[in-house]
C-alpha cells in the first residue's frame, strides 16, 4: 500500500506481514520514544503494543502518515520532512509547528496548510 508517496506495508511504516502501521517504526523516523508518540496521537502508550488494538493504532496514526507523505513529497526527502513536522513552525499557529499542532488534535489543519502551500496560496 502507498500513502501519497511514502510505502506502508512491508515497507516503510509498517511490519513485515502486517497489513497496519507500525507505531515502532513510525517513532524511528520521528526520533521520539513510542511513549511520546502515543501522547502525541492521543493514545496509550500501552495501545502502541497491543495486537487487538492494531485498527486503532492505524487510524490514530494514519493523519501523521499523510502529512509525512505529503510534507516528504514538498520538501524533497523524508529527513526533511522530519525536521519540518518537528521544528518549522506554521505561520498562523502561534509559532506552533506540525507536531504541536497534531499533539492538539488538528491534524487536518495541518493537511489543510499543506494542501494550500502545494496549491500556491502560501508560497
Amino acid at each position: 500500500m502507498r500513502f501519497q508517496g511514502l510505502e506502508i506495508g512491508a515497507t516503510r511504516f509498517g511490519e513485515s506481514g502486517s497489513p497496519f502501521l507500525s507505531a515502532r517504526r513510525l517513532s524511528e523516523q520521528l526520533g521520539v520514544t513510542q511513549s511520546e508518540l502515543a501522547k502525541l496521537i492521543g493514545i496509550a502508550r500501552n495501545t502502541l503494543t497491543a495486537k487487538s488494538a492494531t485498527r486503532k493504532v492505524d487510524v490514530a496514526l494514519s493523519p501523521i502518515i499523510r502529512i509525512l507523505a505529503m510534507a516528504t513529497e514538498m520538501a524533497g526527502g523524508e529527513n526533511r520532512a522530519v525536521i519540518w513536522f518537528k521544528h518549522q513552525p506554521i505561520p498562523g499557529w502561534a509559532g506552533k509547528t506540525a507536531y504541536d499542532l497534531v499533539g492538539q488534535g488538528k491534524s487536518d489543519q495541518v493537511l489543510a496548510y499543506l494542501e494550500a502551500v502545494r496549491s500556491g496560496v502560501y508560497a
